[in-house]
């Protein structure tokens, strides 16, 4: 049975500062350029089959650089609209809110170009992905199935293909530039990696990037991963 392989972008301004970033397409900075470059051995020994991604120029440059092909973007791959809270940071949003957690409260509305979404929209979203590739990860001689994408998103995917609710996804830290594995056991999903960094060629890492392309906390303490590649990420 395929696998499916998670790749979230690498570095931004933004993931750098903590700052939400949902729909506004930046650009990889120059570290997060080298991290997409650095994610090719770990990608090249795989079959694939298909590749998607984020319409969001960061996933698709993070795709290309990681030397994917035939990529193809796909709408519902885009990040969680943080509506009104997009470009702030949680320290920001927590001076009038200090109980905020995005994955209980969710985001306030914002203008017309990103009026918010709820979390069940997000995990809406993330089933339409799962369901579109489901033939190819049920195919007994086919290749991984890749998807390029942001940081929460992929968080609520992974809960979602678990048989897990949209909130699950709190559970499951991603750090830029790292590639994850779902395959199964027994016929089920379930985790083979998770949070996989790249050698990056300039010496830093995924894991001293801000995690989740808009983090909950700059200072929240490290987590422990499962996994090939798994170790210790250090708090921001």
């Amino acid at each position: 049975m395929s696998e499916l392989l998670l790749v979230r972008h690498g570095e931004t301004e933004w993931s750098r500062s903590g700052r939400h970033t949902g729909l506004t397409d930046l650009p990889l900075t120059e570290v997060g350029e080298g991290q997409a470059t650095a994610l090719r051995p770990l990608l090249a020994e795989r079959t694939v089959s298909l590749v998607l991604a984020s319409p969001l120029g960061r996933a698709v440059r993070t795709a290309e650089l990681a030397g994917l092909t035939d990529v193809r973007t796909d709408p519902d791959l885009r990040e969680w609209d943080y509506g009104g809270y997009e470009g702030v940071t949680t320290a920001e949003i927590q001076r009038t809110r200090p109980d905020w957690y995005l994955w209980d409260d969710g985001v306030v509305p914002g203008p017309a170009e990103h009026p918010g979404e709820t979390l069940d929209e997000v995990g809406a979203r993330a089933d339409r992905v799962l369901a579109r590739i489901a033939p190819r990860l049920r195919s007994a001689d086919g290749g991984d199935v890749v998807l390029v994408a942001h940081g929460h998103f992929l968080r609520v995917l992974t809960a979602r293909r678990l048989g897990l609710p949209p909130a699950a996804g709190a559970l499951f830290r991603l750090d830029t530039a790292t590639v994850s594995r779902i395959g199964t056991e027994h016929g089920r999903p379930a985790l083979v990696a998770w949070n996989t960094p790249s050698a990056e060629p300039s010496g830093r890492g995924a894991s001293d990037a801000i995690p989740d392309g808009a983090p909950e906390s700059a200072s929240e303490g490290s987590s422990g991963r499962v996994g090939t590649g798994a170790r210790a990420a250090s708090a921001r």
